[in-house]
């Protein structure tokens, strides 16, 4: 039997902006491809620098998607000793959830069910990049006065930075909708003998 948990969707964005960010919306229509109106809608992606295969590869997008916590920007922020808060929106999250305190630990294969019928699979952990790390110094002070170094978000993140994947099943999601997610667990069929 998988492990299920109930958590809440705070906000839902989408967008193409060039700081990385994306705009809150009541809504978001996710389809087979991608979210609608969102840059990272496709089957597939250019890999970069850093990715499992050469840089400029054609692969698979299992990034279709990609969600933080409520409590993991807070943890995080907290770890920053900002002011205020760190938001989805402009770390161009798509989904914020409220109820998941250890989100980025979800496994490969965590299904994400909406009451629309919307299925998003979970795909892997989101890692921090240094251009992300470097947008959040620019947007933020600290507690103390001191400058936000350039690298304190990548540092601060490093295992909280939420997950990517792709869609299941086509659906609209809502801010304010109640998601089940089933946790994945390897089958006992499967997990009986090392490879």
């Amino acid at each position: 039997m998988m492990k299920k948990i109930i958590a809440q969707i705070v906000s839902v964005h989408s967008g193409s902006n060039d700081d990385l960010s994306k705009e809150a919306h009541p809504s978001i229509q996710v389809e087979l491809d991608g979210i609608v109106g969102d840059r990272h809608r496709s089957y597939v992606r250019d890999t970069w620098k850093s990715d499992k295969q050469p840089f400029g590869t054609v692969r698979r997008n299992e990034r279709q998607w990609s969600a933080v916590s409520v409590e993991e920007l807070e943890a995080i922020a907290g770890e920053m000793d900002l002011q205020g808060t760190i938001t989805a929106a402009s770390l161009g999250a798509n989904l914020c959830i409220k109820g998941l305190p250890e989100l980025s630990r979800l496994p490969k294969g965590t299904l994400l069910k909406f009451p629309s019928g919307a299925e998003l699979i979970v795909e892997e952990f989101n890692p921090p990049c240094g251009d992300m790390s470097k947008i959040q110094a620019s947007l933020h002070q600290t507690k103390s006065g001191k400058e936000v170094s350039e690298t304190a978000f990548s540092k601060a993140a490093k295992l909280t930075r939420g997950v990517v994947g792709v869609v299941e099943a086509a659906g609209v999601i809502n801010a304010g909708d109640e998601v089940t997610i089933v946790v994945y667990e390897t089958p006992g069929w499967l997990a009986r003998s090392p490879l």
